[in-house]
Protein backbone atom coordinates (compact mmCIF):
# COMPACT_ATOMS: atom_id res chain seq x y z
CA UNK A 1 0.00 0.00 0.00
CA UNK A 2 2.46 2.53 0.73
CA UNK A 3 4.47 1.52 -2.03
CA UNK A 4 1.50 2.38 -4.41
CA UNK A 5 1.17 5.66 -2.48
CA UNK A 6 5.11 6.68 -3.47
CA UNK A 7 4.05 5.41 -6.88
CA UNK A 8 0.87 7.50 -6.77
CA UNK A 9 2.86 10.52 -5.37
CA UNK A 10 5.24 10.27 -8.07
CA UNK A 11 3.52 10.16 -11.07
CA UNK A 12 1.52 13.66 -9.74
CA UNK A 13 4.77 15.10 -9.42
CA UNK A 14 5.89 14.09 -12.60
CA UNK A 15 2.55 15.54 -14.12
CA UNK A 16 2.79 18.71 -11.82
CA UNK A 17 6.44 20.00 -12.87
CA UNK A 18 5.40 18.96 -16.74
CA UNK A 19 2.42 21.47 -16.61
CA UNK A 20 4.08 24.35 -14.79
CA UNK A 21 6.88 23.95 -17.46
CA UNK A 22 4.36 23.95 -20.31
CA UNK A 23 2.76 27.40 -18.51
CA UNK A 24 6.06 28.95 -18.25
CA UNK A 25 6.86 28.50 -22.01
CA UNK A 26 2.84 29.24 -22.92
CA UNK A 27 3.96 32.40 -21.28
CA UNK A 28 7.06 33.56 -22.90
CA UNK A 29 5.47 33.14 -25.99
CA UNK A 30 2.48 35.34 -25.37
CA UNK A 31 2.19 39.04 -24.05
CA UNK A 32 0.20 41.10 -22.14
CA UNK A 33 -3.11 42.60 -24.09
CA UNK A 34 -1.14 46.39 -24.72
CA UNK A 35 2.10 44.46 -26.29
CA UNK A 36 2.59 43.20 -29.60
CA UNK A 37 2.85 39.55 -29.93
CA UNK A 38 6.66 38.11 -30.99
CA UNK A 39 4.58 36.89 -34.21
CA UNK A 40 3.22 40.87 -34.67
CA UNK A 41 6.75 42.04 -34.23
CA UNK A 42 8.17 39.72 -37.00
CA UNK A 43 5.75 40.35 -39.28
CA UNK A 44 6.83 44.23 -38.91
CA UNK A 45 10.34 43.57 -39.00
CA UNK A 46 9.52 40.99 -42.40
CA UNK A 47 7.84 43.79 -43.96
CA UNK A 48 10.10 46.52 -43.46
CA UNK A 49 13.13 44.79 -44.33
CA UNK A 50 11.85 43.60 -47.91
CA UNK A 51 10.31 47.58 -48.06
CA UNK A 52 13.64 48.68 -48.08
CA UNK A 53 15.58 45.67 -49.92
CA UNK A 54 17.99 44.79 -47.26
CA UNK A 55 17.69 41.28 -48.19
CA UNK A 56 20.77 40.27 -45.65
CA UNK A 57 19.17 41.51 -42.39
CA UNK A 58 16.08 40.09 -44.14
CA UNK A 59 17.20 36.28 -44.01
CA UNK A 60 18.07 36.86 -39.95
CA UNK A 61 14.22 38.20 -39.78
CA UNK A 62 12.82 35.23 -41.90
CA UNK A 63 14.49 32.81 -40.11
CA UNK A 64 13.18 34.40 -36.53
CA UNK A 65 9.62 34.96 -37.92
CA UNK A 66 9.41 31.03 -38.09
CA UNK A 67 10.72 30.64 -34.80
CA UNK A 68 8.85 32.69 -33.75
CA UNK A 69 5.64 31.36 -34.66
CA UNK A 70 4.75 31.99 -38.00
CA UNK A 71 3.83 29.75 -40.67
CA UNK A 72 5.90 29.53 -44.21
CA UNK A 73 2.26 30.20 -45.75
CA UNK A 74 1.66 33.46 -43.24
CA UNK A 75 5.10 34.70 -43.73
CA UNK A 76 4.46 34.18 -47.66
CA UNK A 77 0.89 36.09 -47.53
CA UNK A 78 2.69 38.71 -46.09
CA UNK A 79 5.96 39.32 -48.46
CA UNK A 80 3.01 38.80 -51.27
CA UNK A 81 0.95 41.73 -49.45
CA UNK A 82 3.69 44.27 -49.36
CA UNK A 83 3.58 44.11 -52.99
CA UNK A 84 0.61 46.20 -52.92
CA UNK A 85 2.41 48.88 -51.08
CA UNK A 86 6.05 48.51 -52.49
CA UNK A 87 5.76 47.24 -55.77
CA UNK A 88 6.53 43.60 -57.14
CA UNK A 89 10.31 44.04 -57.86
CA UNK A 90 10.37 44.38 -53.82
CA UNK A 91 7.70 41.91 -52.68
CA UNK A 92 9.45 39.43 -55.44
CA UNK A 93 13.51 40.09 -54.19
CA UNK A 94 11.76 39.00 -50.24
CA UNK A 95 9.78 35.86 -51.92
CA UNK A 96 12.70 34.55 -53.41
CA UNK A 97 14.94 35.16 -50.04
CA UNK A 98 12.78 33.56 -47.99
CA UNK A 99 12.64 30.45 -50.63
CA UNK A 100 16.26 30.51 -49.99
CA UNK A 101 16.17 30.69 -46.45
CA UNK A 102 13.77 27.52 -46.36
CA UNK A 103 15.76 25.52 -48.49
CA UNK A 104 18.59 26.32 -45.86
CA UNK A 105 16.76 25.52 -43.19
CA UNK A 106 15.66 22.23 -44.89
CA UNK A 107 19.32 21.24 -45.78
CA UNK A 108 19.48 21.53 -41.41
CA UNK A 109 16.51 19.15 -40.92
CA UNK A 110 14.63 22.28 -39.56
CA UNK A 111 11.11 20.94 -41.01
CA UNK A 112 8.43 24.46 -40.70
CA UNK A 113 4.73 24.66 -40.38
CA UNK A 114 3.78 25.27 -43.68
CA UNK A 115 0.02 26.63 -42.53
CA UNK A 116 -3.58 26.90 -43.59
CA UNK A 117 -3.92 27.80 -47.26
CA UNK A 118 -5.97 30.45 -48.26
CA UNK A 119 -9.55 29.25 -48.47
CA UNK A 120 -11.67 30.18 -51.56
CA UNK A 121 -13.26 33.24 -51.85
CA UNK A 122 -16.99 34.22 -52.04
CA UNK A 123 -17.42 35.93 -55.48
CA UNK A 124 -20.59 36.35 -55.08
CA UNK A 125 -21.59 39.73 -56.52
CA UNK A 126 -19.59 42.58 -57.74
CA UNK A 127 -16.15 42.77 -56.80
CA UNK A 128 -15.80 46.23 -56.85
CA UNK A 129 -19.00 46.46 -53.98
CA UNK A 130 -16.87 43.57 -52.29
CA UNK A 131 -14.12 45.60 -51.89
CA UNK A 132 -16.27 48.71 -50.77
CA UNK A 133 -18.04 46.94 -48.46
CA UNK A 134 -14.03 45.84 -46.84
CA UNK A 135 -12.97 49.02 -46.87
CA UNK A 136 -16.00 50.77 -45.34
CA UNK A 137 -15.20 47.93 -41.97
CA UNK A 138 -11.71 49.11 -42.31
CA UNK A 139 -12.16 52.65 -42.21
CA UNK A 140 -15.73 52.58 -40.31
CA UNK A 141 -16.90 55.07 -42.82
CA UNK A 142 -19.38 55.04 -45.69
CA UNK A 143 -17.59 55.16 -48.89
CA UNK A 144 -19.17 58.44 -50.67
CA UNK A 145 -21.03 57.64 -54.29
CA UNK A 146 -19.28 60.18 -56.15
CA UNK A 147 -15.42 59.87 -56.73
CA UNK A 148 -13.92 62.99 -55.30
CA UNK A 149 -10.15 63.93 -55.09
CA UNK A 150 -7.29 61.48 -57.00
CA UNK A 151 -10.45 59.29 -57.50
CA UNK A 152 -12.14 61.45 -59.68
CA UNK A 153 -8.86 62.72 -61.46
CA UNK A 154 -8.27 58.82 -62.20
CA UNK A 155 -11.19 56.37 -61.96
CA UNK A 156 -8.89 53.35 -62.95
CA UNK A 157 -6.96 53.58 -59.49
CA UNK A 158 -10.20 53.59 -57.45
CA UNK A 159 -11.07 50.56 -59.54
CA UNK A 160 -8.10 48.80 -58.94
CA UNK A 161 -7.93 50.02 -54.95
CA UNK A 162 -11.48 48.43 -54.38
CA UNK A 163 -11.50 45.75 -56.51
CA UNK A 164 -7.62 44.37 -56.37
CA UNK A 165 -6.41 45.69 -52.85
CA UNK A 166 -9.12 45.15 -50.65
CA UNK A 167 -11.17 42.50 -52.63
CA UNK A 168 -8.23 40.30 -54.02
CA UNK A 169 -6.00 40.82 -51.22
CA UNK A 170 -8.10 41.71 -47.92
CA UNK A 171 -10.26 38.67 -48.79
CA UNK A 172 -8.07 36.61 -48.45
CA UNK A 173 -8.46 34.60 -44.68
CA UNK A 174 -4.17 33.33 -43.96
CA UNK A 175 -3.46 36.89 -42.50
CA UNK A 176 -6.14 38.83 -40.53
CA UNK A 177 -6.80 42.18 -40.74
CA UNK A 178 -4.29 43.30 -37.63
CA UNK A 179 -1.99 41.48 -39.65
CA UNK A 180 -2.54 42.93 -42.78
CA UNK A 181 -2.69 46.53 -41.52
CA UNK A 182 0.62 45.64 -39.66
CA UNK A 183 2.24 44.84 -43.27
CA UNK A 184 0.64 47.93 -44.65
CA UNK A 185 1.98 50.42 -42.16
CA UNK A 186 5.38 49.08 -41.87
CA UNK A 187 5.82 49.25 -45.84
CA UNK A 188 4.33 52.87 -45.99
CA UNK A 189 6.57 53.91 -42.66
CA UNK A 190 9.95 52.37 -44.81
CA UNK A 191 9.10 53.96 -47.65
CA UNK A 192 8.25 57.62 -46.45
CA UNK A 193 6.62 60.54 -47.78
CA UNK A 194 3.61 58.67 -47.75
CA UNK A 195 1.92 60.41 -44.61
CA UNK A 196 -1.36 60.53 -45.51
CA UNK A 197 -1.56 57.39 -46.50
CA UNK A 198 -0.05 56.21 -43.32
CA UNK A 199 -2.27 58.12 -41.52
CA UNK A 200 -5.41 56.37 -42.66
CA UNK A 201 -4.10 52.98 -42.19
CA UNK A 202 -2.50 53.47 -38.43
CA UNK A 203 -6.39 54.69 -38.09
CA UNK A 204 -7.20 51.81 -39.73
CA UNK A 205 -5.40 49.46 -36.96
CA UNK A 206 -6.99 51.19 -34.11
CA UNK A 207 -10.27 50.25 -35.90
CA UNK A 208 -9.47 46.66 -36.29
CA UNK A 209 -8.01 46.56 -32.34
CA UNK A 210 -4.46 47.41 -32.10
CA UNK A 211 -4.23 49.72 -28.88
CA UNK A 212 -2.04 52.64 -28.86
CA UNK A 213 0.99 50.93 -26.96
CA UNK A 214 1.17 48.72 -29.64
CA UNK A 215 1.23 51.42 -32.01
CA UNK A 216 3.96 53.16 -30.01
CA UNK A 217 5.55 49.84 -29.95
CA UNK A 218 5.29 49.46 -33.84
CA UNK A 219 7.43 52.47 -33.87
CA UNK A 220 10.28 51.44 -31.85
CA UNK A 221 10.04 47.77 -34.23
CA UNK A 222 10.61 50.63 -36.97
CA UNK A 223 13.25 52.85 -35.20
CA UNK A 224 15.75 49.61 -34.72
CA UNK A 225 14.73 47.79 -37.82
CA UNK A 226 14.95 50.62 -40.20
CA UNK A 227 16.04 53.64 -38.69
CA UNK A 228 15.29 56.40 -36.33
CA UNK A 229 14.52 59.01 -39.24
CA UNK A 230 11.76 57.06 -40.17
CA UNK A 231 10.82 56.48 -36.92
CA UNK A 232 10.46 60.31 -36.26
CA UNK A 233 8.51 60.24 -39.05
CA UNK A 234 5.94 57.33 -37.77
CA UNK A 235 5.74 58.74 -34.62
CA UNK A 236 4.95 62.51 -35.56
CA UNK A 237 1.70 60.74 -37.56
CA UNK A 238 0.89 58.21 -34.56
CA UNK A 239 0.73 61.12 -32.40
CA UNK A 240 -1.61 63.17 -34.96
CA UNK A 241 -3.90 60.06 -35.14
CA UNK A 242 -4.25 59.28 -31.00
CA UNK A 243 -4.69 63.33 -30.47
CA UNK A 244 -7.40 62.96 -33.14
CA UNK A 245 -9.01 59.32 -31.94
CA UNK A 246 -8.74 60.70 -28.22
CA UNK A 247 -10.78 63.84 -29.61
CA UNK A 248 -13.65 62.01 -30.78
Amino acid sequence: MVKQLKTISLIAMVIFVSMFANQVKAQQMTTPDNSLSVKEQSIITISALTAKGDLDRLKTALNTGLENGLTVNEIKEALVHTYAYCGFPRSIRGLQTFMQVLDERKAKGINDKIGNNASPIDETGSKYERGKKILEELTQTPQPETLTGYSAFAPTIDTFLKEHLFADIFERDVLNYVQRELVTVSVIATIGNAEPMLRSHLTICLNVGLKPEQLKEFVSVIKSTVGKKEAKSAQKVLDEVLKTNKSK
